[in-house]
């Protein structure tokens, strides 16, 4: 067992080493491909979308069913983990080792989720992997799916284009998580995101005095925009992500624009904090001034009864390895078939913090428990579901 969760660190690791910014996670999806290939996955494919594709198969005659393009007879388990990151190609890839924790930046979001699918792979190959864990016999094919696109602007691409390819003929969708042990998902928070640009006609500081100025106008609108009262149940937040504009210290700014980032466990809550943000925007125009708001992405809402049978199975999962489970909200690949009404929740692999920072880390000791719930979860799901 500890041969295993060493081999998911270090693999982690070599993960993490591959920069995969949002819309460039090619050469970390080949990388995942090369591996796939090595461990015998069947049908390792890689979509127009950049995901990557595995079949584990446990049922008799899906190979036969795939050569002749039809499905298995049998609804399969989709398991997946995002490759992308939020860090742009340039940044430090180094990795410190200290006191039980390893820090580097995306080693927690989700380079450990990915190599949690080959973890997952090598502990159901294994006979016994872990102390008094029933095995178990497959009935069901597993695909692990590496997908792109689920952060910042990737606006769940990648995860679009699997639920596209397997729809509502799956037995669940199972989202890996890298910093989220003891959490279980099964709850969508819906997303909206504006770019809002301002536009004046600018000029000189000095000689042209007076004229107004886009910076000083979407400053304005941040303004109005902060003295809305969100709701604290159904949770919703707002935040302004980045701002940008002007060209010169003495020049009135004639361009500018943010990053406006809309969310709520309500779709309702969310429809209306969206219409008081646009009426606000409209509102901020006027002679000299344009503000326009262009959508950037979209996440619908979703959710699956806390008292489905599945979320109830990862609460047993995780209660068996010592931890209370928590169940939660959150905004992941999981948005897209739980608002399509398709069975889907997320589980974590390990603990840790800092998350998007520079000081991202993980914990290593609870990746043996977080390994140990999923392998749980997964073999309950493909022999007795």
């Amino acid at each position: 067992m500890t041969d295993i969760i060493e081999r998911i660190i270090e693999l982690a690791i070599q993960i993490q080493q591959i920069p995969a910014p949002t819309f460039h996670e090619q050469k970390r999806a080949e990388f995942v491909r090369g591996l796939f290939i090595q461990e015998g996955l069947q049908d390792v494919t890689m979509d127009e979308a950049g995901n990557v594709y595995g079949l584990w198969s446990q049922v008799k005659g899906t190979a036969l069913n795939l050569s002749k393009g039809q499905r298995s007879p049998v609804k399969p388990l989709v398991i997946s983990a995002h490759l992308d990151t939020v860090f742009p190609f340039d940044m430090d890839l180094s990795i410190r080792k200290e006191a039980g924790k390893i820090y580097g930046i995306g080693i927690g979001d989700n380079s450990i989720g990915v190599a949690a699918l080959f973890g997952l792979l090598w502990m159901l190959k294994n006979p016994s992997p872990l102390p008094h864990l029933p095995e178990g016999e497959g009935k069901r094919d597993i695909w692990f799916v590496a997908n792109t696109c689920e952060e910042g602007l990737g606006d769940l691409r990648g995860m679009k284009s699997v639920v596209e390819r397997f729809g509502g003929d799956v037995t669940a969708y199972l989202v890996l998580e890298g910093m989220a042990l003891g959490h279980v998902y099964h709850r969508a928070v819906g997303v909206k995101r504006y770019r809002i640009t301002a536009r004046t006609q600018g000029g000189h500081s000095w000689s042209d005095y007076g004229q107004p100025s886009a910076v000083v106008e979407l400053s304005k609108l941040v303004v109005q925009l902060s003295t809305l009262k969100l709701p604290s149940k159904p949770r919703t937040t707002m935040n302004v992500g980045k701002i940008q504009g002007g060209t010169s210290i003495n020049t009135i700014p004639a361009e500018a624009w943010m990053e406006l980032d809309l969310r709520s466990e309500g779709q309702a809550e969310l429809a209306e904090l969206v219409e008081e943000v646009e009426r606000l925007i409209e509102a901020a125009n006027r002679q000299g001034v344009q503000i326009e708001a262009e959508v950037i992405g979209q996440r619908p809402a979703g959710e699956m009864s806390a008292e489905h049978p599945l979320v109830k199975l990862a609460e047993a999962c995780v209660r068996e390895v010592g931890l209370e489970p928590v169940l939660t909200s959150g905004s992941t690949d999981a948005n897209i078939p739980l608002s399509k009404g398709y069975p889907a929740l997320v589980l974590g692999v390990t603990q840790g913090g800092g998350a998007h920072t520079k000081g991202e880390f993980i914990e290593t000791a609870p990746v043996t428990k977080g390994m140990e719930q999923l392998v749980r979860f997964v073999r309950a799901v493909i022999s007795d579901w």
